[in-house]
């Protein structure tokens, strides 16, 4: 061992005076924070880089459906005809499928596992499906056709007289069904009554195909109130037969325009389709008028939609609905159109009457920012929903207004990213889905209308009281189990703030976007799970992000970075830094000089691998009397006390 130099004795005997000094104990170590969290090794499926292996397959399904709406009972009656196609290595002697109607009935599990006080998720329970002419055929040469089923809560198990053929075989599902539309529909769909009609937002309203994956095979997950969807890729086409006159608003491309729309109509159609501003296709003068507003006087009007390579549809009808529309510019050169349809209750510019603009500049920013929309329309429907969201279309409260309405808005347009391009399990990974897309609407509001509104995710001290609550749960718990009070936090704003530290702080924003638009164009169209994602932001970053994924995502611990001291030492200054926190991050600080003048250092997070306290020797021959950790407070670090020194708090 090398004798310490005279130099070095002095700086021990000068950092032993300051009781400042913690002397790094060789025993003590933070290595596990470091060490691999869970099975991340890749497969032929997943591969460890984070993208679909050459093996990666999913299963598809392909609908038709027809529906037609009694407005004087409230009933929804329809029939879907599914053509599914088994692309994974086995064959299926079943398919399970979602019946979320089911919710809505005395004895469901939703029904049964909420609280006496209610929740958001309240739901009527006078409802539910009836199924009628169940016809499944495996799609080859003298296949039999089965009409074997069973209905578990809101799961229906359809059941084949032959295997559907591994690696590409094909099988044809269909069923009659009818379902009173709720009126309470879990503040994802339902109905409302305005002054001029009902407005009914249909969503969950056909049986559909659940996932079949090669995580954890089918993925049945009752349908409870907190957790959302998992749904698989197809084409949808679509008729909905209602009074004729209703306006009808839906996922996709409005098929027949000249059979629902009058003459002026198409023409204003045309119109909105090259304007950058809102043309009314609707007039509010108009709603009452049928003479003006429908193409006839009586009887039923049908509609017909269709999108493609989408997870789900949902559409919107009423004879009370305002209806403008807008152009939007996408990348490519492609266009789209942004639609909104609400009551004359939600009308004005103070209110619904920009949902077409705020619409279409959301649509624009995402295209332009991370990845091009697919769909032909973006719409937004004025319901009494607080905002959901469906391809193509969102349900969006009617009493919104301002602020309130450009944040739902962009909010559920978001989600066209999340989950509807890049198909994660809403069900079980909140977080995926609601968590990323609160991440991306804090860019797009910070750019809308240059900053009308703006954002304040970047403010994360003002969430520390959350952050420091003994009932707080962890990013991972699973969405129906956790406390409802929780939510906003766990699956909305801890990811949101996760990400934006990884962002703004940890990788910095020209490696962050590469990945993470990296992550988008991998798996846009697939099914990630969270390993996908931490591998392929660690591949494509080149940094391991075990220490976040485990302490940020997977846990209830907290940040606390601070100072304990700053001494001299021979014309240059020790910081002593300190890790009270289970959350480890690499260290920002600015430090100011007496001749007011700042200087920014960072240390990566790898000192604190083999313990909670560092000491940072700054050269310079200036006289520090300052320094401040996360100067831009970027960090929700609970403890402001020890953020400085000297120890003043910055807010």
């Amino acid at each position: 061992m090398r004798k310490l130099m005279p130099a070095m004795w002095l700086l021990v005997c000068i950092l032993s005076v300051h009781m400042g000094l913690y002397a790094q104990n060789p025993t003590e170590t933070n290595q596990e924070l470091f060490d691999e969290f869970t099975y991340r090794q890749g497969s032929i499926y997943r591969t460890a880089s984070g993208k679909p292996g050459p093996a990666y397959w999913q299963n598809g399904a392909n609908y038709v459906l027809e529906a037609e709406i009694d407005e004087d009972a409230h009933v929804l009656k329809g029939k879907v005809t599914i053509t599914y196609i088994n692309n994974s290595p086995e064959d299926l002697p079943f398919v399970w499928l979602h019946l979320e109607q089911n919710r809505f009935t005395p004895d469901s599990r939703g029904t049964l596992t909420t609280p006496i006080q209610g929740n958001r998720y309240n739901g009527d329970i006078d409802g539910g499906y009836t199924i009628r002419n169940v016809s499944a055929q495996v799609s080859k040469r003298n296949s039999r056709v089965s009409n074997r089923y069973r209905i578990t809560d809101t799961r229906m198990q359809v059941v084949m007289d032959e295997p559907i053929p591994a690696k590409g075989g094909q099988a044809v599902i269909s069923m009659d069904f009818e379902f009173k539309i709720p009126q309470k529909g879990m503040d994802r769909m339902g109905r409302l009554s305005v002054k001029d009609g009902t407005i009914y937002a249909l969503a969950q309203w056909y049986p559909k195909v659940a996932v079949f994956d090669d995580v954890v095979g089918w993925n049945i997950e009752p349908y409870l109130g907190a957790g959302e969807f998992y749904l698989g890729y197809g084409d949808f086409e679509y008729k909905v037969t209602v009074p004729y006159d209703h306006i009808v608003v839906g996922s996709g491309e409005l098929l027949n325009p000249k059979d629902v729309l009058t003459k002026e109509q198409q023409e204003r159609m045309s119109l909105a389709a090259r304007s950058d501003t809102t043309v009314y296709i609707v007039r509010p003068d108009e709603v009452k008028d049928t003479q003006k507003s429908r193409p006839k006087q009586e009887g039923k009007l049908t509609w017909h939609f269709r999108i493609q390579n989408s997870r789900d549809v949902a559409f919107a009808s009423s004879k009370a609905f305002i209806w403008d529309a807008a152009k939007i510019d996408l990348p490519s050169g492609k266009k789209a159109m942004a639609q909104s349809a609400y009551p004359i209750e939600s009308d004005g510019q103070e209110a619904w009457g920009r949902s077409t603009e705020y619409s279409k500049a959301s649509i624009e920013h995402y295209s332009k920012r991370w990845y091009e929309y697919p769909y032909p329309v973006a719409v937004n429907v004025a319901s009494d929903i607080n905002g959901m969201e469906y391809p193509g279309l969102n349900f969006c409260s009617y009493k919104s207004k301002g602020e309130s309405l450009w944040g739902v808005t962009d909010h559920e347009f978001g989600h066209n990213w999340f989950p509807m391009i890049v198909g994660t399990n809403e069900r079980r990974y909140a977080w995926m889905d609601e968590g990323f897309n609160t991440f991306i609407n804090h860019y797009s509001s910070l750019e809308f209308n240059d900053g009308e509104y703006g954002s304040n995710l970047n403010q994360t001290r003002r969430y520390l009281n959350w952050f420091s609550n003994p009932a707080r749960e962890g990013i991972d718990t699973y969405p129906d189990v956790a406390n409802t009070s929780n939510l906003g936090m766990i699956a909305y704003m801890k990811p949101a703030i996760g990400l934006l530290m990884l962002r703004e702080y940890i990788l910095e924003p020209e490696r962050f976007d590469y990945a993470f638009k990296s992550y988008i164009d991998a798996w846009a169209y697939k099914h990630p799970q969270p390993n996908d994602f931490f591998n392929l932001m660690e591949n494509v970053s080149g940094e391991n992000l075990s220490w976040f994924w485990k302490s940020w995502f997977y846990g209830t611990e907290n940040i606390d970075l601070g100072i304990e001291n700053v001494v001299p030492y021979g014309g240059n200054f020790v910081v002593m830094l300190a890790n009270k926190g289970g959350v480890p991050m690499p260290v920002l600080m600015e430090i100011t000089y007496s001749d007011d003048s700042t200087e920014r250092v960072k240390l990566p997070v790898e000192i604190w691998q083999r313990g909670n306290q560092w000491n940072y020797l700054h050269r310079t021959d200036k006289q520090v009397t300052k320094v401040v950790l996360d100067p831009d407070k970027v960090l929700p670090d609970i403890n402001l006390g020890n953020d400085s020194w000297p120890n003043l708090i910055y807010e």
